[in-house]
């Protein structure tokens, strides 16, 4: 497959001259350090990525965890998770402040990796940085696009992993098959409740995807977070920030009925960063303190010193 990414309207295209088009093949390379970093075919327990059947030592745990997201994530548990959280008024801290308290997050539905989160923001950001030099906004994306995790830590509610991570996916209307472990939504009440089992549910065709409740998690929480605080990131930013775990849709299509043309343009870049938060979850390490100046910079570019969260 091959990605075409169109000229943005807020910014040079990433990685290009001005007027210029970039054409990514897929899953072929990545840049993490000096040359070129081939993308690996297993992740670090031997295996295909996000292989959600492979027998290992983490796919019973996985699976399990699955299915307890799966039977809570409704409706109206959303609607309550959103209320709350909304309010911001759990602890006031800087974005980097934040990075650091990932050190102490594990995410337990993650088939492909158990290093502390830390690593796998720099990881991301730095993979994406090499290969989009011009594009600061992407970088600093990659960094905190996991920030939400601290939902699992006690001084923000200290919420069970199934609310905080894992994939995502639209409440208020049908579960798609494309859902990972889509047949534990047989045991969620809202598969038999006739105002959210249906294609469109509570929604209708194009009403974009900011007006569709997504499953309560780290994604939501932190795009809540942003935009409450007034970063001044592009609307392409947030949309990673809120979909990165939507894979249903950016991988498998699903979902699309509900997209408005900004979701669809959005979507693309999605898609790109997609590739470096997948297949950044390696061996190579990052040298926090000597990346740690350049993303201190963008933080103060588009963020206020310190945050409500």
């Amino acid at each position: 497959m091959t990605i075409l990414i169109e000229q943005p309207e807020f910014g040079v295209e990433v990685g290009t001259e001005a007027g210029e088009k970039k054409v990514f093949e897929d899953e072929k390379e990545l840049v993490l350090d000096d040359g070129l970093f081939v993308v690996p075919h297993t992740n670090s327990f031997g295996q295909t990525f996000r292989d959600y059947d492979a027998e290992g030592e983490r796919q019973p745990s996985v699976e399990i965890f699955y299915q307890i997201n799966h039977i809570n994530q409704t409706y109206d548990f959303v609607q309550r998770m959103r209320k709350e959280y909304s309010k911001l008024n759990r602890v006031e801290m800087s974005i980097w402040e934040c990075c650091e308290l990932l050190n102490e997050v594990v995410d337990e539905s993650d088939p492909d990796l158990d290093e502390p989160q830390i690593e796998h923001l720099l990881q991301t950001a730095e993979a994406i940085r090499k290969d989009y030099p011009n594009e600061d906004w992407l970088h600093l994306t990659g960094l905190i696009h996991d920030l939400g995790k601290v939902l699992l830590l006690p001084s923000f509610g200290e919420l069970p992993q199934w609310a905080v991570v894992g994939d995502t996916f639209p409440v208020g209307c049908a579960f798609d098959q494309a859902n990972v472990h889509h047949k534990y939504f047989k045991e969620n009440p809202d598969y038999y409740n006739p105002a959210y089992n249906t294609k469109f549910g509570v929604y209708s065709e194009g009403c974009g995807l900011e007006n569709v409740m997504m499953s309560w998690g780290h994604d939501d929480y932190m795009y809540l977070v942003a935009k409450e605080n007034n970063c001044t990131l592009p609307s392409a930013a947030l949309f990673i920030i809120r979909y990165h775990s939507f894979y249903a849709l950016h991988k498998a299509g699903a979902y699309k009925h509900l997209m408005n043309e900004e979701d669809v343009e959005n979507l693309n870049w999605l898609q790109v960063f997609n590739k470096y938060d997948l297949y950044s979850k390696s061996t190579v390490r990052i040298d926090v303190e000597k990346v740690k100046p350049y993303y201190l910079s963008l933080i103060e570019k588009y963020f206020p010193s310190k945050l409500r969260w």
